[in-house]
């Protein structure tokens, strides 16, 4: 039989995959698989999820949010290893899963995923650390990293909504300086985004986005004038932000250069990211993939 080995995080999205387990070892089953199981904990180094991995293993399953994903492919390229991932959606905002088409139903993301063929993908990464769905700065970026576990697991997408209202009494504008062979811009700015994907919090923010065309799409709200500001954002709720994009500055490219003279943190998928100056690069092909449907 061949082996995959599903990595699992019982804590994201109000412990789903823990109520889901049995349905992906039955799927996996009857399609010739065997499953090995580690569960993410504590107690446990996540790098042991991989001792013993070798040529008998078809694919590596995560099953978890962002966050979760981040981790596994960081370590998965820091030891070299070189098989298929795919990805169970059940975290709280799950945006790239949502990006590659994931169902949300755990049968049907299985079924996806042993049906469909591997893709290569783009992987974006700031400085020495890979990022799957999106690199950040600015005002909310970090509220994943703040946001109470508890509260994210009782309150699911609400709680990271509610934990940026609760940091915005607290932001200044950043002073950025941004470098690329497309664009030069020195200026304030209240938020920053480097996607690989599309969404951050399930809002289609770069939506133009594409996961395999080498290119990374930077999105850069100002804070010149605050009354554009504000307008920018009402644009963001309507996905008009990049159609007429006045306070927001839009590009793609496969590499920049990015400083920020205020002591802020770096956010990559909802983990905290490397300190500043950043260079922030795509990686084209860098990840293959199971279960892509777009």
């Amino acid at each position: 039989m061949k082996r995959v080995k599903l990595i699992y995080n019982p804590y994201s999205g109000e412990n789903y995959i823990v109520k889901n387990l049995d349905t992906v070892f039955q799927v996996y089953q009857k399609k010739g698989y065997t499953v090995d199981a580690f569960r993410i904990s504590f107690e446990a180094d996540i790098k042991d999820a991989f001792n013993g991995i070798d040529r008998e293993y078809h694919h590596i399953i995560i099953a978890g949010g962002d966050g979760t994903v981040n981790q596994v492919v960081n370590i998965i390229k820091k030891i070299g290893i070189d098989l298929p991932v795919a990805i169970l959606p059940t975290g709280t905002a799950n945006d790239f899963a949502n990006c590659l088409g994931m169902p949300k139903d755990i049968s049907e993301a299985c079924q996806q995923i042993l049906s469909s063929e591997v893709r290569f993908i783009d992987l974006g990464k700031a400085n020495d650390t890979y990022f799957v769905n999106v690199a950040s700065t600015g005002l909310f970026t970090d509220v994943s990293q703040k946001t109470n576990v508890n509260l994210k697991n009782t309150m699911g997408k609400l709680a990271y909504y509610f934990g940026g209202i609760i940091e915005i009494p607290n932001f200044k504008r950043l002073q950025i300086t941004v470098e690329s062979e497309e664009l030069k811009y020195t200026g304030h700015s209240l938020i920053i985004f480097a996607f690989n994907g599309k969404s951050a919090g399930n809002i289609d923010i770069a939506y133009k986005s594409q996961l395999d065309d080498g290119l990374l799409d930077i999105v850069i709200v100002k804070a010149e004038i605050m009354t554009e500001t504000l307008i920018s954002f009402f644009k963001f709720l309507k996905k008009e932000h990049l159609e007429n994009p006045k306070g927001v500055i839009h590009f793609k490219t496969d590499r920049l250069y990015l400083k920020c003279h205020e002591p802020i943190s770096t956010d990559l998928d909802g983990e905290k990211g490397p300190d500043f100056p950043l260079e922030i690069q795509c990686v084209k092909n860098g990840l293959k993939i199971l279960g892509f449907a777009k």
